[in-house]
């Protein structure tokens, strides 16, 4: 069981380093003229080690403001590479790192706002078989990750290491911060005791982001940072912010301690846990969903055209994303929508439905419930509408 009363935090997190030198003292003299924070401050800052998972949204403001107020060293976990659609919000990178590593990037730009940082590159896809050793070597985790197979492994093995993790989640127009730590507070199981069903929450990818809540939740994230590695003020450990950037509000809600939640031990299948491999056809064989190529599709179309054939060509996207890039002669009913009976009425089972997605995962789980429902005659495109324009015509935009 877990206490209902937290003990007394174990703050401040790090101990100082030696004098800071000449140099050190003119670049964060802004911080040492505040009294709580300091010269020792500043030499716990320097001490600090920090691990973030993820250069994207929220690990570019975080980097960048990390090494600014001078973490030792920051480590990056990341093995993704730069992207135009991340240029909106991942402001680490820039249009001359489209097609680099993002490691490599924030590297560069790290080093270019502060040379005195140490910086820890981790080119590898955050997983139970190496989240442990990784998370050994630094003092605190910091989670910028955008799925909840990571989310629940970070918590997990900041529980299982007993080190605090400050985590953040970006969507849309909301934000949420908070601080998790196990045996003083509540953990992110606490928050959320179970992963939604896989395809029900979209990604920033599929729901978007606006672009600058990175940067107010980012910064929000590196103040909990400092604030755990000084032992200043008070954290977000047992509290979670919400930020509304429509409404230009901040609220706060408390998380409370799961009486019933048993400590954290062991890493488990988080892929398998949040759905991640076979979304919501995890319960129905691959072998069982029919599937048609891009090629296949193309031709389909044509033989439709002629009035040689007769199918449905759903896109299971959202309606912002319809609206980018679609399939020639597709219809958008949005995956929600299918998946919870509202469009029931807008398909027939008597006729040959095909099913796109942007790379397939939501149309697979659309296709498993609506082959639940009785609709037999129920195919996926195969890579979605990527695949359409990496095979088929590559003139139309993508994202």
């Amino acid at each position: 069981m877990l206490p209902l009363v937290p003990p007394q935090l174990p703050l401040p997190l790090v101990e100082p380093a030696e004098q800071l030198s000449s140099e050190e003292i003119q670049r964060y003299s802004r911080h040492l003229l505040i009294p709580r924070i300091g010269a020792i401050g500043q030499r716990r800052l320097k001490n600090a080690r920090v691990l973030v998972i993820g250069a994207g949204g929220l690990g570019s403001p975080v980097l960048l403001y990390l090494a600014a107020a001078g973490i030792g060293t920051l480590g990056i976990v990341d093995d993704d590479t730069v992207d135009p659609s991340n240029l909106q919000r991942q402001i680490i990178h820039g249009v001359q790192d489209i097609g680099r590593p993002k490691l490599d990037s924030a590297r560069d730009a790290i080093a270019a706002l502060n040379p005195l940082v140490e910086v820890r590159l981790h080119p590898v896809r955050l997983a139970a078989a190496n989240a442990l050793e990784l998370f050994g070597d630094y003092d605190l985790i910091v989670d910028g990750s955008d799925n909840f197979a990571t989310r629940y492994l970070v918590n997990d093995a900041a529980a299982i290491l007993g080190k605090p993790y400050v985590w953040g989640s970006v969507l849309r127009f909301d934000g949420q911060v908070s601080v998790f730590w196990q045996h003083h507070g509540p953990t992110y199981r606490d928050l959320y005791p179970e992963a939604p069903p896989a395809g029900s929450v979209p990604s920033c990818g599929e729901g978007g982001v606006f672009g600058m809540l990175c940067g107010a939740v980012g910064a929000a994230m590196v103040a909990e940072v400092v604030k755990l590695v000084t032992g200043v003020g008070r954290t977000l450990l047992g509290r979670l912010a919400i930020i509304d950037a429509l409404d230009a509000s901040w609220r706060e809600l408390r998380i409370p301690l799961d009486p019933d939640r048993a400590p954290i031990s062991a890493l488990v299948d988080y892929d398998a846990m949040c759905g991640v491999q076979s979304g919501q056809a995890a319960s129905l064989p691959v072998a069982d969903l029919s599937s048609i190529s891009v090629h296949d599709l193309a031709a389909s179309l044509r033989a439709r055209d002629r009035g040689d054939t007769a199918f449905d060509l759903i896109d299971v996207r959202e309606p912002g994303e319809h609206e980018i890039v679609r399939i020639p002669g597709s219809t958008l009913i949005p995956q929600g929508e299918l998946l919870s009976g509202d469009a029931a009425a807008a398909l027939s089972a008597e006729r040959h439905i095909i099913l796109y997605c942007k790379s397939g995962a939501r149309s697979s789980a659309v296709a498993v419930e609506l082959q639940r429902r009785g609709f037999t005659r129920v195919t996926q495109v195969s890579g979605g509408v990527l695949a359409w324009i990496a095979e088929i015509d590559s003139s139309l935009p993508t994202y």
